[in-house]
C-alpha cells in the first residue's frame, strides 16, 4: 500500500514539475535555500530526516511531531558578507495533541540602509549629498505548519506548509508570493527516511515597480533595464534523506548521521550529477553526543563544479562545523560554515537558541 501510496505521488510531483517548467524562473526566493538552525547548517544542511525541533516547520514539517515539549520557541541570528546582509529566523510549534503539531516560522533575509544614488545629481549637474537616501532590500516569509501522524500506516508521518512571502527593494518595488511544501517521514526499524518537496505546486511570485519619472529617466541614461511587473514560478525541488543513530558506551556516547539528495528541476546546474532539466547534489552530517548533553557536528555540502582561474574544471566543496550545548528546557547550538573558505561561499558564525515550554508533556 505504501509503495503504491509513494508511486503516485511521485508521479503527480513530476507532473507538477513538467507543466511549471514553462514559467521558471531559476534560482527564484534563493533566500529559503540557505536553511536555519545552526545544527542543521553546521551538518551541512542534511536535515530533513533527523530534525526533531522547531526548525522542522522549515526543513520537514513532519519533524515537527518528535518535539519532546507541549511548546517550544527557537531563535536564530547570522550575518553574512562581513555583515553587510542579515538572516534571523524565528519560530514556535506547539503540540495540538498526541498525533498532531502546529508550528510558524518568520525568516528575514535583508540588506539594510543602501545608499540610494539616482538623485544624487540636481537639476544643475551638481552632486548634492543632502540628496542622497537609503533603502532597505529584504526578503521575508512566513511559514505555516501542521505535521501528523497517520495511526493507520506504522512509522509514517506527514506534514505540511503553506507560506507567504514578501520581497521589497525600498520603495522601488516588491513583490508577493505564495506556496506549499509536503513532507514525510517514515520510521523503519532503527533507520528514519524522509522526502521533503519544496514549492511543490510551484511558488508564484507577482512582481510590481513603482518608479518615478526621475528614476527611469536616471535607469535610461545609466544604461540599466526598467523592469516590468511580472510573475515569476519557483520550480519545486525535491529532497531525499536518511538517517539512523548508534549508541555505545552505556547509550551515554551517540553518533549520528544523515545523508540528503538535493534533487532540482530548474535546468542544470554547477552540481556534480546534472542533465538539461535536473540536476542533484548531495550532503553528508554527521552528530556526536554526550549524554544527550553536548554535541559535536559536522558536515559537507554544496559540492560544485567550477572553473579554476587557468580555466580547467574543479570540484568545490563547504566544509561546516559547529557545537551545541543542551540543558533542561534550554539549548545552544553554534555554526560556523565552510572551515576555512575552500567553498567560494563566506563563511559565517550562526547562533540558535531554543526553548521548551512545558516539557513535561510529551510521552
Amino acid at each position: 500500500m505504501i509503495y503504491h501510496i509513494m508511486k503516485h505521488l511521485l508521479i503527480l510531483f513530476l507532473f507538477i514539475t513538467v507543466v511549471g517548467t514553462a514559467q521558471i524562473a531559476k534560482y527564484s526566493n534563493e533566500f529559503l535555500s540557505v536553511g536555519v538552525g545552526a545544527r542543521a547548517l553546521s551538518m551541512a544542511n542534511a536535515n530533513v530526516a533527523s530534525v526533531n525541533d522547531v526548525t522542522a516547520g522549515y526543513w520537514n514539517p513532519a519533524g515537527l511531531l518528535f518535539q519532546t515539549c507541549n511548546l517550544q520557541v527557537g531563535l536564530m541570528h547570522a550575518e553574512y558578507f562581513a555583515g553587510i546582509a542579515k538572516y534571523d529566523f524565528i519560530g514556535a510549534s506547539k503540540r495540538i495533541d498526541s498525533n498532531s503539531v502546529a508550528g510558524i516560522s518568520f525568516i528575514r533575509f535583508g540588506v539594510d540602509n543602501i545608499p540610494n544614488t539616482t538623485e544624487l545629481i540636481d537639476a544643475n549637474g551638481n552632486v548634492d549629498y543632502s540628496r542622497l537616501k537609503s533603502f532597505n532590500a529584504v526578503d521575508a516569509a512566513v511559514l505555516l505548519s501542521y505535521a501528523r501522524n497517520i495511526p493507520k500506516l506504522k512509522g509514517v508521518k506527514v506534514g505540511a506548509n503553506a507560506k507567504i512571502i514578501r520581497r521589497k527593494l525600498g520603495e522601488f518595488g516588491g513583490a508577493w508570493g505564495f506556496g506549499l511544501d509536503a513532507g514525510a517521514i517514515y520510521d523503519y526499524k532503527k533507520w528514519r527516511f524522509a522526502a521533503m518537496a519544496r514549492d511543490i505546486t510551484g511558488t508564484f511570485n507577482a512582481w510590481s515597480y513603482t518608479l518615478s519619472d526621475d528614476v527611469k529617466t536616471t535607469f535610461a541614461l545609466t544604461g540599466n533595464t526598467i523592469p516590468n511587473n511580472s510573475v515569476e514560478v519557483t520550480v519545486p525541488r525535491l529532497i531525499l534523506g536518511g538517517t539512523r543513530t548508534w549508541y555505545v558506551w552505556k547509550d551515554q556516547l551517540s553518533l549520528g548521521g544523515e545523508l540528503n539528495f538535493i534533487n532540482t528541476f530548474d535546468g542544470k546546474r554547477n552540481t556534480v550529477i546534472k542533465t538539461s532539466a535536473w540536476s542533484m547534489e548531495p550532503a553528508l552530517g554527521l552528530e556526536v553526543g554526550y549524554k544527550k548533553f553536548i554535541f559535536l557536528r559536522g558536515g559537507i555540502g554544496n559540492v560544485q563544479k567550477a572553473k579554476t582561474v587557468l580555466g580547467k574544471d574543479a570540484t568545490t566543496i563547504q566544509p561546516n562545523l559547529g557545537a551545541g550545548i543542551k540543558y533542561k528546557i534550554f539549548c545552544l547550538d553554534y555554526a560556523m560554515t565552510n572551515i576555512g573558505n575552500v567553498s567560494t561561499s563566506l563563511y559565517s558564525h550562526i547562533f540558535t537558541v531554543k526553548v521548551d515550554i512545558n516539557k513535561k508533556l510529551v510521552k
